[in-house]
């Protein structure tokens, strides 16, 4: 009631008194007498009320001093009930010591939680898919070089597996495969226990189904990464999939040297018999292969493979699988192998084919016959040429590790090495591993330039340059001043490349690289234009193939045919790929192709440079010496090549002018003998050093043999492979009967 309504009502009351008292009367228009009465004046229609800020205030205040208080005498309560239970005395320390473990334990579940995320993407495609593909391998001339891919109807079941080979396996890999769950932890620290006493990695600490998780899912790269990833993977395995399964499956995935993979398929290759006639020798020989594939293949270095089978027969006895006795007689007679010649297999080439096909043909009819377009003879040069190089230099320059990719101008890779040995690692550092790629990096910014209306003949300055708190260096200190855009790039300059980076803008350098075959993520970053990215070496190779092949995008690939078991062409490259898209105008071209051909003539590729052979190409050294890169090109031949260590740890010293440049020049020299040579687009005339050279054919151990052709047997040659690749593939002829006389020799 308002104060008004107050004030009408007792006057109201005042009026009711007064009339009750002193009546009188009053004469209307009619004559009738009426009792006057004060009338109250009619109510103002109510106003809506107003909710005012402090009333907010009061009402938040008191909720809040309310909540306060309950929770105050909540946790009063509860303290008051917990104290009941309190322990004093030498009682507490295994309680503080439960407590505290209880509250990491939560700490490091929810970790582990997070770790395991990234870890069960993998789980979500069909992880079996592999199984379905069985796909045989051809050379560029048509040459079965390998397999890969199992069908799981051939493979054979574990009840028909040798008892031989299975103790051999357990007995040398997981002892206790039935008992643990995934993780071997007593296996894990006694092998970190043998490591650490012969400080070096002596033992493993996988489990088979550690294995089987890498081999399934994951890369062979060296991280702490992979290594939780498969931890998690191992345990996910075993939840899902029974001891037998898990078994069988890694007996039909393990990678067993000379390109094979599984238990059956060693079994043809080295002793040519089936899986399940193997004696206890053959099976122990087998099982010694797990743990390095390539240096104890039979096939190449058959005492090493005797050794290692001698090894796992003793861990059969030691872990009660068998007795000394039972296994007397595998020693004094060890197995032998049916194949001994040193044949190799494109492992690392044919890995990364494998996961092309799978992309191109993902359902259907998956027995496949794929032609690829490695060229073996230069495949073998390459492998040798790393091997060399590791060999002879890597001691000194303190590096472990290469990869190199060798391609035509339009993308076909002849030529992969994704590693130092296939054997001890399967990972492929030419596709899977992400390395910066240093002042390899700068034909990109310097590109950028070029299109922006830079010359090779424009002035650039050299001087000391800072954005923020960050100013590059030179390599070695020094500062040119007002140079010519080539004399900058012949000499790798960072603080040029820095300025053009900022004249044409980082964005339009990531989006060019990108263009051009870059397709991992650039990071925008100051130090962009002096290669602080990740890239690959199949990358970089696509990349620097637009400017051997005069402008055009030049994706890398590993096929030009595949044909399912019915014979029929499910894909044909000619057929099934339309023709590349330009990139790069012919003017540009010219102009980069001028400035990256003076850095082998006179800059810090000279190394590379090959004898009569227009060559050109660029440097790059990351920072602290962790990765060292030659990218060249010829109107021929476009490669890349990379050294370094898996563990990123800084090398020797080692730039991209010396062993990496040493190595690419002693591949393309033999890739250039015998064949037509072509100019580099944009570039007129023959190099400024003399004649070609003699057409060689490098040797088994490195060397090369001269061979002569003459000019004209040289063109017949080249006009002759052309009407094999044009050829139609021949249909096969019926069987027909001879004669006695179709027999006789004459």
């Amino acid at each position: 009631m308002t104060r008004l309504d107050r004030v009408w009502d007792w006057l109201a009351a005042q009026q009711s008194r007064i009339a009750a008292r002193w009546p009188f009367r009053r004469q209307d228009g009619t004559g009738d007498t009426t009792t006057a009465r004060i009338e109250k004046s009619p109510e103002p229609p109510a106003e809506p009320r107003k909710i005012r800020l402090i009333e907010i205030d009061a009402y938040i205040d008191s909720a809040l001093f309310n909540i306060w208080t309950a929770l105050v005498e909540a946790t009063e309560a509860l303290s008051r009930f917990t104290r009941r239970f309190r322990v004093t005395g030498l009682r507490r320390a295994p309680i503080e010591i439960i407590g505290d473990g209880l509250t990491v334990g939560a700490g490091a579940g929810v970790l582990m939680l997070a770790l395991a995320l990234p870890a069960f993407e993998a789980t979500r495609q069909d992880w079996l898919a592999q199984s379905d593909y069985s796909v045989t391998f051809l050379d560029r001339n048509g040459t079965e070089i390998g397999k890969r891919g199992v069908r799981h109807s051939d493979a054979v079941p574990l009840e028909d597996m040798p008892d031989s080979l299975i103790k051999a396996t357990l007995a040398t890999e997981d002892r206790r495969f039935y008992t643990h769950f995934g993780i071997d932890v007593f296996g894990t620290f006694r092998a970190l226990f043998e490591n650490l006493r012969s400080n070096a990695v002596v033992q493993g600490g996988s489990s088979i189904t550690q294995q089987l998780a890498k081999n399934l899912f994951l890369s062979n790269e060296r991280t702490i990464d992979r290594k939780i990833k498969e931890a998690f993977l191992a345990m996910w395995l075993e939840s899902n999939l029974s001891k037998h399964d898990i078994l069988q499956l890694y007996l039909d995935r393990a990678y067993m040297g000379g390109g094979n993979f599984g238990a059956a398929a060693a079994s043809e290759f080295y002793f040519g018999k089936k899986v399940t006639d193997l004696n206890l020798a053959e099976s122990a020989m087998l099982a010694g292969l797990y743990k390095a594939p390539t240096k104890y293949a039979p096939h190449i270095n058959l005492p090493a493979a005797r050794a290692r089978a001698n090894e796992v027969l003793t861990n059969m006895v030691q872990a009660g699988f068998m007795t000394e006795g039972q296994v007397l007689g595998a020693r004094r007679k060890p197995a032998d192998v049916v194949r001994i010649a040193s044949d190799t297999s494109p492992d690392y080439f044919l890995d990364w084919a494998f996961e092309e096909v799978k992309k191109q043909v993902p359902d259907g009819n998956r027995s496949l016959v794929v032609r690829s377009t490695v060229d073996m003879n230069l495949e073998n040069v390459a492998d040798d040429a790393i091997e060399n190089a590791l060999r002879e230099s890597g001691e000194r320059y303190r590096v472990t590790q290469a990869a190199m990719v060798i391609a035509e101008p339009d993308g076909a890779v002849r030529a992969m090495v994704g590693g130092r040995d296939y054997g001890e690692s399967q990972f492929n550092r030419a596709t899977g591993a992400l390395r910066q790629p240093g002042s390899s990096f700068k034909p990109f910014v310097y590109t950028a330039a070029v299109l922006k209306g830079y010359t090779p003949e424009s002035i650039v300055k050299d001087a000391p340059i800072s954005i923020g708190n960050w100013s590059p260096k030179n390599y070695g200190g020094r500062y040119m001043g007002n140079i010519q855009l080539t004399t900058a790039l012949i000499h790798s300059l960072n603080t040029v490349a820095v300025r053009l980076a900022g004249a044409v803008g980082r964005e339009n350098i990531i989006a060019l690289a990108h263009k051009m075959g870059i397709t991992t993520n650039i990071v925008n970053s100051k130090s962009l234009p002096l290669g602080a990215t990740e890239v690959t070496v199949v990358d970089m190779t696509g990349a620097y193939s637009v400017f051997a092949n005069g402008g055009f995008r030049a994706k890398p690939y590993a096929f030009t045919q595949i044909i399912n078991s019915e014979g029929e062409t499910i894909f044909d490259r000619k057929r099934d790929v339309g023709p590349p898209e330009r990139v790069l105008d012919e003017k540009t071209i010219g102009m980069m192709n001028y400035m990256l051909s003076q850095v082998p003539e006179r800059g810090t590729g000279r190394a590379a440079k090959l004898q009569g052979i227009k060559t050109a190409g660029k440097t790059g050294t990351t920072n602290a010496y962790r990765d060292a890169w030659f990218m060249g090109f010829t109107g021929n031949f476009v490669g890349g090549v990379w050294f370094g260590n898996d563990d990123f740890t800084s090398t020797n010293q080692m730039t991209g002018g010396s062993l990496p440049a040493q190595t690419w020049n002693r591949v393309m020299t033999y890739a250039h003998s015998g064949i037509e040579l072509k100019p580099i687009p944009g570039l007129e005339g023959s190099p400024s050093d003399g004649e070609r050279p003699a057409p060689a054919i490098a040797s088994a151990d490195g060397g090369t043999a001269p061979l002569s052709l003459s000019s004209k047997t040289t063109a017949q040659l080249i006009a002759l492979e052309k009407l094999f690749d044009e050829a139609p593939p021949l249909k096969p002829l019926k069987t027909v009967a001879l004669e006695p006389s179709d027999t006789s020799g004459g």
